[in-house]
């Protein structure tokens, strides 16, 4: 088990900040307030924490005010010191995630799948490709999304897409388009190395071409004269496909009821 160090104000960046909240704020910065490093670049600080709370710098000749105010309008307040002379008293409070344009890179990850699921619901219910592909590149940074759009009476249908995905732990929110369903799947991605998309073509093809690349300039010559010799190109049945020579990055499950273009799929002859 991998035990996470505890954040510091110097360790904050603006993903991580979504992890912590407002009393932490006030921890961290007591915690540092004798780093001359923090004193000299409060401005960068500042902006890390602005990035996930809102601050208001409160006057001091209004705290009293000031703190009623704000904290029933849910923030905390508290005071920080700048250097050994200044302390000024601030009023933060957590950036909320309501609309899908508060979404980003950083704190799409710091958000439940179900919290995911009603965020694009207020997106005036228009489904997955009502958002812009800037908000489905950031969603997708953070989750694996999958949608379907199937008539209203197919869509819970038993053995189908809809169970096995919630079996398999995947929040879905149904978009009503008429009579049918938009389905959107959405399940937190695991934090792992981002992998990078690969194809491979069979290991007897590559072996050719590496064969193919060590001739020298004169076999060159003859390999092209024999291959124009050949009265018929070579052909591959399926039976010489196998799990030795063959592999693909992708799986595809098929379902006819789920693979329909369209209505005219269900309109009678």
């Amino acid at each position: 088990m991998t035990v996470k160090k505890a954040l510091t104000l110097k360790t904050l960046t603006k993903s991580t900040v979504w992890d912590v909240q407002e009393n932490d704020i006030f921890r961290m910065w007591e915690s540092a307030e004798k780093d001359a490093d923090i004193r000299d670049n409060l401005r960068r600080y500042k902006d890390i924490i602005r990035s996930a709370f809102m601050i208001e710098e409160v006057k001091e000749e209004d705290i009293e005010a000031a703190k009623k105010k704000y904290t029933k309008q849910g923030y905390k307040v508290g005071q920080i010191k700048v250097d050994d002379q200044t302390k000024i008293t601030w009023a933060i409070k957590k950036r909320p995630i309501m609309r899908v344009t508060d979404l980003t890179y950083e704190n799409i990850r710091h958000i439940s799948a179900a919290k995911l699921m009603e965020v694009i619901d207020r997106n005036f219910g228009g489904g997955w490709d009502s958002l812009s592909q800037s908000i489905q590149d950031i969603i997708e940074s953070g989750f694996d999304i999958s949608t379907t759009t199937l008539p209203k009476d197919r869509l819970h249908k038993p053995g189908g897409m809809y169970e096995k995905k919630v079996a398999d732990g995947y929040e879905v929110l149904e978009v009503a388009k008429g009579s049918w369903v938009e389905a959107i799947f959405a399940k937190l991605k695991p934090e792992s190395e981002k992998p990078r998309m690969k194809f491979q073509t069979s290991r007897a093809f590559n072996d050719e071409e590496d064969e193919e690349d060590d001739l020298p300039e004169d076999d060159y010559k003859n390999h092209d004269e024999e291959d124009e010799e050949m009265e018929e190109p070579t052909t591959f049945d399926d039976e010489d496909i196998n799990e030795d020579n063959y592999r693909t990055t992708f799986e595809i499950e098929t379902d006819p009821d789920e693979e329909a273009d369209g209505l005219e799929d269900y309109v009678e002859d």
